[in-house]
């Protein structure tokens, strides 16, 4: 086959999801063209400007004003703002035939059949055969859209469906028809998950694909259990969140966001498309949610769903829910079931369901009515909507943010006992499950020699999940795992590396953290040729053990606290001086001590969703791991003669002083936190293994350790009055308060060397201790421990 490459993509339709795309798209580094249909009337503004129907700001109006307002959104669609000069605009009339240069097309038009015909149409006039046309629709049948067109195009089309938002859901669903050219569909569901990042999963061309048909019954299922047990919204959003597995959103407040329109549209079609679906009733709206679109409350577009902001008698937003027996919105209630808190100290969600469906009261029984029927639904479509049971873990996960799948949470709370437990409760199993257990195999998953395997229904036999041979994941490597304490652990990733992971709670970096990263440099060191230092959990890291630090404040125990900084201050310069190469791996929130180990890294392979930053103002510290003293030093490294060392200094200084977080890893290059040389992985499931090589990289380069830095350009006490200059200034602006200043003061002093009478060079040692001076020094500061006290009761910043 020959080689396929992607540069120039065009997007058809500038909607809510067509703009989202085309920004991923422009992320990766491809050329983007984004089209959609030109006005027909003008505006009241175009008209006082005298402009005509065929002005181009006329004609691109649609389709800027859904760019500019994609851009704008929260969270945004693009890594970088630089990166939208990737991205050129257009209307169907005037610019289709440009598609001519384009290796991809990709329609994202309304969701009409008859639309979607005109345009390819428009397409096949234009379109240089031999490249790919694809469609996101999420609702119409992929074959009948190609249906009269020529056989090149039916041989490269294919349905591609992203989910929304298209950066941040992992999901990519390909759908073939009978006539996509199977190189055409391998080709998608490679490019997908190298260079998009994404999970792709492989389709039938059914009602909503897999995602959106497992992912509306679960909903649905949620609605009905909900119904029959008289639960009410605060009682379902919390069972249905963090606790199993899922995003805060929940069920409800998911819906609000997304729009219940949305919900609806697709309930209402997989009804009406599934007249043997034996499950078909689940997806009809139950009469509430009918009132609710009656009512036109569909959620956050409409400012009200099944949540509803409002300000109350102090003038304080509030959220208020929805009752939905009198349809009046009251104030949150707070929920609480015993079983929930039996599980508060359970950490592994595999574990924590086997207590969830055994719980004896209404949370238990809300559990075991609402995930049966979860169970028996999928059981029931395989083979309909897929051969393969992984691919609707996988689907669902992805698209859904579940983080595990419902065959996964099936093999967690024992598959044998359960399917007894479904018969008895009315919900009984396809018929495959039963013969599985019959032939002996207890579980769908299993993972023999660091490979997972799933249960094949086709064959009745275990196979390897085909790609995923390419991913290096921690958790079915269990057999290779070198050394743990409670927190960490060590495990050899082959080839001579291992990695050191850990999974304290909100990641952060407690004492045994620090021994395992210790214990693992120094066994790199001895015996094998680099460390990876990350993990695959849902963050980094979120710094240092705040509530340690606070206790030991109170006790006015400064000793311990002088003590604690200087070992994980040894422990972060190791990471740099260390006699192997050692490669770390922020992904999520990567913030305070997480921060400093990636800057501390000889190289960093980040995840391209990494939330990097200095965050310790916010708790009214100064970094103290490393990180004052590392930005002075790379503004140092990075100065040539002749430069004005002051403005880098002063942009480092602003970072730290006003806790400012990257919001992609592209940013934090941006920002300075990563280097030219430091990597970025696009899809997080690869990290490990892109480390790995990173690793490999630097040892077969014939790795040197760096010599500790003894240069450090300081400015002393001249850069430390301009500093107080600026510091002065914000002041008498109001815009920080007096502990700000302080706190500003002492990182000050820190990046300018402390009292020195003029510029010179100091160690970084020296600047090590500073940093130390400093933290100990705010720790003894009552406003100090009052942020950090607000942060570890209710998790909210303290301006004070």
């Amino acid at each position: 086959m020959m080689k396929r490459s992607i540069r120039k993509v065009a997007v058809l339709g500038s909607g809510v999801m067509g703009s989202a795309i085309a920004c991923h798209f422009a992320n990766i580094g491809c050329q983007v063209l984004l089209l959609d249909i030109a006005p027909k009337e003008l505006t009241d503004e175009e008209k006082a400007k005298g402009l005509s129907l065929d002005h181009k700001a006329v004609k691109n109006r649609i389709v800027n004003g859904s760019l500019d307002r994609s851009v704008k959104s929260s969270p945004g669609p693009i890594y970088s703002k630089k990166f939208l000069s990737r991205i050129t605009t257009g209307n169907f009339d005037d610019d289709m035939n440009r598609i001519k240069d384009y290796d991809w097309t990709i329609e994202v038009v309304v969701e009409n059949l008859d639309i979607k015909k005109k345009v390819y149409e428009q397409v096949e006039k234009f379109r240089k055969p031999g490249t790919l046309i694809t469609s996101n629709t999420s609702g119409i049948p992929i074959h009948l859209m190609a249906e009269g067109r020529s056989d090149d195009f039916k041989k490269h089309f294919c349905g591609t469906h992203f989910f929304n938002p298209p950066r941040y859901l992992k999901l990519l669903e390909i759908i073939p028809t009978p006539d996509t050219d199977p190189e055409i569909q391998k080709f998608l569901m490679e490019y997908g998950d190298l260079y998009l990042g994404k999970t792709t999963v492989l389709c039938k061309d059914t009602p909503a694909f897999i995602a959106n048909r497992v992912g509306i019954y679960a909903i649905m299922k949620v609605v009905d259990s909900m119904r029959k047990l008289d639960l009410n919204i605060d009682e379902v959003d919390k069972l249905t969140g963090p606790v199993i597995g899922r995003p805060k959103s929940a069920t409800f407040r998911t819906s609000d966001l997304v729009g219940l329109d949305t919900l609806i549209k697709v309930a209402t079609n997989l009804y009406n498309g599934l007249p043997n679906d034996e499950g078909r009733d689940m997806f009809k709206l139950p009469a509430e949610i009918g009132k609710l679109e009656q009512n036109k409350w569909l959620g956050d577009k409409t400012g009200q769903g099944f949540y509803k902001k409002s300000k109350n008698a102090k003038g304080e937003t509030e959220i208020l829910t929805l009752d939905l027996k009198s349809f009046e919105y009251k104030p949150k209630a707070k929920a609480k079931f015993a079983t929930l808190e039996t599980t508060k100290t359970i950490e592994n969600l595999k574990d924590r369901f086997k207590i969830l469906l055994s719980g004896k009261d209404k949370a238990g029984d809300f559990y075991r009515d609402s995930f049966y029927g979860l169970f028996k639904y999928v059981s029931n479509r395989i083979p309909e909507i897929a051969d393969e049971l992984y691919k609707i873990d996988d689907a669902i996960c992805a698209g859904f943010g579940w983080e595990l799948g419902p065959f996964q949470t099936w093999d967690a709370v024992g598959v044998d006992k359960t399917v007894q437990a479904m018969e008895a409760a009315g919900y009984k199993p396809n018929q495959w499950v039963y013969d599985m257990i019959a032939a002996g195999h207890k579980s769908f998953y299993k993972v023999e020699a660091g490979q997972r395997k799933f249960y094949d229904v086709g064959s009745k036999s275990y196979k390897t999940i085909p790609g995923k041979d390419a991913f290096i994941i921690l958790e079915n490597l269990s057999d290779n795992v070198v050394w743990k304490n409670a927190e960490s652990k060590i495990t050899d990733i082959g080839d001579g590396v291992i990695n050191f992971s850990w999974h304290s709670k909100s990641y952060t970096l407690g004492s045994s953290v620090i021994e395992g990263l210790n214990k693992a440099i120094d066994l790199s060191e001895k015996d094998f040729k680099g460390l990876v230092v990350g993990h695959q959990g849902a963050d980094f890291s979120l710094g240092a053990n705040l509530g340690l630090v606070f206790m030991f404040a109170i006790e006015q125990e400064y000793d311990e606290i002088d003590f604690m900084v200087r070992q994980f201050q040894n422990s972060v310069m190791r990471i740099r001086y260390s006699s192997s190469p050692v490669v770390v791996c922020p992904q999520g929130r990567t913030l305070g001590g997480g921060c400093e180990m990636t800057l501390h890294a000889d190289i960093a392979q980040a995840a391209a969703e990494t939330y990097i930053g200095l965050v310790e103002v916010g708790v009214g510290l100064i970094p103290g791991g490393g990180g004052t003293k590392e930005f002075a030093k790379r503004v140092s490294d990075a100065i040539q003669e002749g430069d004005v060392e002051l403005n880098a200094l002063q942009n480092a200084f602003m970072n730290i002083a006003t806790a400012k977080v990257a919001l992609s890893a592209e940013e934090a290059r941006e920002m300075g936190v990563l280097r030219d040389k430091d990597r970025i992985s696009i899809n997080k499931d690869r990290q490990i293994l892109d480390a790995k090589a990173a690793v490999l990289d630097l040892y077969d380069a014939g790795y040197t350790m760096p010599v500790p830095a003894k240069n450090i350009k300081v400015q002393g006490r001249s850069g430390m009055a301009l500093f107080m200059a600026g510091i002065n200034g914000m002041r008498m602006g109001n815009y920080i308060s007096d502990h700000d200043m302080k706190i500003a003061r002492w990182i000050a002093n820190v990046m300018c060397g402390g009292d020195l009478t003029s510029p010179q060079e100091v160690s970084e040692q020296y600047l090590l201790d500073l940093e130390r001076e400093a933290f100990v020094s705010l720790t003894g500061e009552r406003k100090t421990l009052e942020r950090i006290q607000s942060i570890l009761t209710g998790g909210k910043p303290l301006r004070n």
